[in-house]
Parts: structure tokens; C-alpha cells; sequence
């Protein structure tokens, strides 16, 4: 029988680009699926075989997130604003919906719908699986996604009937609400 531990690696990937959704940084992505992984290991054996294994390490990831965020919440980390003042910079907009559009959109929306969108959008898990990971209502998954997605369109200033841009399929299934491809 093969150790369920040899799966982790599989899910790293998948790990990384949710964990960038919620730092927005790739160096604290990776600090922070690092952490998350050690908690996985070191609590493997509070892990049921034959269950979601990568539900159950997203919700490790997600809670690890919210720890991390809870105790820099008091932090002082851009005191001289000039990080405050780069996200109030507008990059030039050609016509086309661009990738640096989408991360800034993205980078405006609260931690809940970023994480709802990922979850269900990008990474494809089902609302009641999402809700799970979240502790929250099905209904609050559903909820957190539909505006989100309807927030993006407003700050990326596309019009409801407009077609995306985009190339990227997970991106794409971010605002569009059907599965990735």
C-alpha cells in the first residue's frame, strides 16, 4: 500500500497558486504553503484516507492564511505608503483585457471573494466543497463569487454582455463562472 504522504507533491502546484490568490505576494505564497505543508505533515495522521486529500491541505493552507493575517494585523507594514501608492496607479489600458488588469481587479476584491472566486473558479472545487473549506453556508460561497465576479467586471469596467480576453483558462473561469478548460 502506498504512504497517502507520496499525494502531497501532486498538490503543490495547486497549493501555490491558491495560496498566491490569498498573499498576493509570491515570496509569502511560497512561505506560506511552505507552513502550511509542515502543519499537513506534522498532523498527517489526523488525515482520513479515501478523502479529499487537497480539500483537506487547502483547508490547512486557508486557516494557516488567516493565523498569519490575524497576528500581522497590528503590523505596520507600509509606513511610508509607497506600496499604498503603486496600487493607485492605473497601467495604461489598450483595449484588451490584460493580465496586469485582472491581477489589479483581483488584488481590490476582499479576501473572501478572492478566496471564493479561486476556490471555485480556478481551482474548480464544487460551492459545497468551498463552503467546507470556508466554515461557511453554501449560500455565502455562491454569494461571495457572484459579486466578486460582478466586481471584477465593474473595476475592469467590462459591460455584463462583454466577451474576455483573456488566454488563460483558469482565468478566464474566474469571470466568466464556467469551469476551466
Amino acid at each position: 500500500m502506498n504512504d497517502p504522504r507520496d499525494e502531497l507533491v501532486t498538490h503543490l502546484p495547486a497549493m501555490r497558486a491558491f495560496a498566491l490568490s490569498l498573499a498576493r505576494n509570491g515570496a509569502a505564497a511560497d512561505d506560506l504553503v511552505q507552513d502550511a505543508l509542515v502543519k499537513a505533515w506534522s498532523n498527517f495522521d489526523s488525515f482520513q484516507p479515501g478523502t479529499n486529500m487537497r480539500a483537506w491541505l487547502f483547508t490547512i493552507l486557508r486557516n494557516t492564511y488567516y493565523s498569519l493575517h490575524r497576528k500581522r494585523r497590528r503590523e505596520v507594514e507600509d509606513p511610508d505608503g509607497v506600496m499604498a501608492g503603486q496600487l493607485s496607479v492605473k497601467p495604461s489600458h489598450d483595449g484588451s483585457l490584460a493580465m496586469r488588469d485582472f491581477q489589479g481587479a483581483f488584488a481590490q476584491l476582499s479576501d473572501e471573494q478572492r478566496e471564493a472566486l479561486t476556490l471555485v473558479g480556478a481551482e474548480g472545487f464544487s460551492y459545497e466543497e468551498a463552503a467546507e473549506m470556508c466554515e461557511c453556508a453554501v449560500g455565502t460561497i455562491k454569494s461571495r463569487t457572484n459579486r466578486a465576479r460582478k466586481r471584477l467586471a465593474e473595476l475592469m469596467g467590462l459591460d455584463e454582455d462583454e466577451t474576455f480576453e483573456v488566454t488563460d483558462g483558469k482565468t478566464m473561469a474566474v469571470l466568466s463562472g464556467k469551469p476551466a478548460a
